[in-house]
């Protein structure tokens, strides 16, 4: 007898529907699983056959065919487990076929018979919807993560027992009910804030411009100055994940199960600050099936670097593709995936070797042959993609010892909100929604600037040093600093602290 049971499996972050068929006939009792299965996959008979006999049923002693179609594409993962199962037991005639046409089912077996949970399922339950099934069941784990998208029920199961009980009509489960509000509400808090930070008013103001307008930052500055301090409550000052953008951020950590049981959405934007041991393929994702990697975990996020001169030439130098085209496509023998990568790069590093370069009570030790070198590490394309510098210095013990009260981040995000709303209703035709993604050809049109402020830039370019890549990026930041103060033109002011947040391009000596 042949059965045939949806189920669905994961490729890239989005899931395809496949069919679990299952064929028992006379002869000699063999348990295969046909069309591509991984390892892992085909494990999966051992734990179908004790679960089911766990559970109190009879495993059939006969020939058994598993064929996962469509046949041509590689399976993993346990997910299949639930399904096969199901399948084996609706042509043992336990359930009657037509109970299980409008569902979609996955999930992990135990020898037991539970339930366990797997990766994926916000994906599973989207391409359950758009296939216009009725119901998804899936592990009660992961239910809540399912349950946010509407116009499919959701059930939740924890053992093989109530799968087969609910579709046979014996056992009712009420589908998953997500209040979208309530969620939001709930865990769209940061525990960090800006007020904790002492002094540093500078690099606040910088951090402030650099997620008004989308730039990407670098911070210099000796050790304990707070840039790691200041980099972990940039999330904080960030807008609001829409719901979209939650959606996405979820797909990419439910696949890589690192989502909180039971969790709903990711509701506040991702921090993610790899050690710079990392190697290129942990950055930007691999494998033989092709994994996100951080960038992509950062995805509507922050990926912070810190110690950047320290990671390896490679693995900066693989940041450049998502830094340009906000993804990253990672291609195999077996498979070409992207996976969205769109995040703030904030990195810092200290300002010399020693890290006391510019410090005002510690002497510093590198010569300025020994400066450069060490800035040198990082190639000038990256850098392009990088468009303020700040150095932080060390803190003077008058900041340390003031207990003021400080602005918190709630205001500044307001602040930074409203430059967004204005940047927006520029670009609204342009296929741009903020200011660092101002190409060449857009310069002329959006960051226009008078004989003032052009002579400003000409006159920073000689003598400080600015190299020539330098003139647009001031550019894309004035233009932010001037939305900022709610000012359609670029005003010489906004030019001058523009070209204050380019301390790498000025001469070391």
């Amino acid at each position: 007898m042949i059965a045939k049971v949806m189920s669905s499996a994961v490729i890239g972050i989005d899931a395809y529907l496949l069919e679990v068929e299952v064929d028992i006939s006379l002869g000699l009792p063999i348990f295969s699983i046909v069309g591509l299965p991984d390892l892992a996959v085909k494990e999966s008979k051992d734990r179908v056959r004790a679960a089911i006999k766990n559970i109190g049923l009879d495993f059939p002693v006969k020939k058994i065919t598993i064929n996962l179609a469509p046949a041509d594409i590689k399976k993993e993962g346990s997910s299949f487990d639930l399904p096969i199962a199901i399948g084996i037991i609706v042509a043992e005639g336990i359930i009657p076929k037509e109970k299980i046409k409008e569902l979609l089912i996955a999930g992990e077996l135990s020898l037991d018979g539970r339930v366990k949970p797997i990766r994926g399922a916000l994906s599973i339950a989207v391409a359950a919807k758009n296939a216009g099934l009725s119901g998804v069941i899936l592990p009660s784990e992961n239910a809540a993560e399912a349950g946010v998208v509407k116009g499919i029920n959701v059930y939740a199961v924890e053992t093989l027992s109530q799968v087969i009980e609910f579709i046979n009509g014996r056992q009712a489960i009420p589908a998953m009910q997500i209040d979208l509000n309530e969620v939001f509400k709930d865990n769209s808090v940061y525990d960090d804030d800006f007020a904790d930070v002492k002094g540093q008013e500078h690099a606040k103001r910088a951090l402030e411009i650099a997620v008004a307008g989308g730039h990407n930052i670098l911070m210099i500055g000796p050790p304990g100055s707070g840039k790691t301090m200041l980099a972990k409550r940039l999330p904080t000052i960030m807008p609001s994940l829409t719901f979209d953008e939650a959606i996405e951020t979820t797909k990419v950590h439910s696949i890589m199960g690192l989502l909180p049981p039971k969790k709903s959405l990711l509701t506040i934007r991702p921090f993610r600050s790899p050690h710079h041991t990392i190697s290129d393929a942990g950055l930007i994702g691999g494998g033989q099936i092709p994994k996100p990697g951080e960038v992509s975990l950062a995805h509507n996020g922050v990926l912070f670097l810190d110690e950047l001169p320290e990671f390896k030439k490679n693995v900066l130098e693989v940041l450049r593709q998502p830094l340009e085209d906000g993804k990253v496509t990672i291609s195999r023998a077996i498979a070409s995936l992207t996976y969205p990568a769109h995040f703030m790069l904030i990195a810092a590093m200290n300002p010399c070797p020693c890290g006391f370069y510019t410090h005002p009570t510690h002497q510093c030790t590198c010569t300025p042959h020994q400066i450069l070198r060490y800035r040198s590490k990082l190639s000038g394309p990256l850098l392009d993609r990088i468009d303020i510098h700040i150095e932080v210095p060390a803190l003077p013990f008058k900041d340390i010892s003031d207990d003021r009260q400080r602005e918190k981040s709630e205001a500044i995000r307001g602040r930074i909100g409203m430059a967004r709303v204005i940047q927006i209703k520029r670009y609204d035709e342009s296929g741009i929604y903020c200011n660092a993604q101002i190409k060449a050809k857009h310069l002329k049109k959006y960051c226009k600037i008078n004989d003032a402020s052009h002579s400003l830039i000409e006159t920073a370019v000689t003598k400080f040093g600015l190299s020539t890549r330098a003139y647009s990026r001031i550019l894309r930041v004035s233009r932010t600093i001037a939305d900022l103060s709610n000012e359609e033109n670029i005003l010489p002011e906004h030019i001058s602290e523009a070209i204050q947040y380019r301390s790498l391009d000025r001469r070391i000596g």
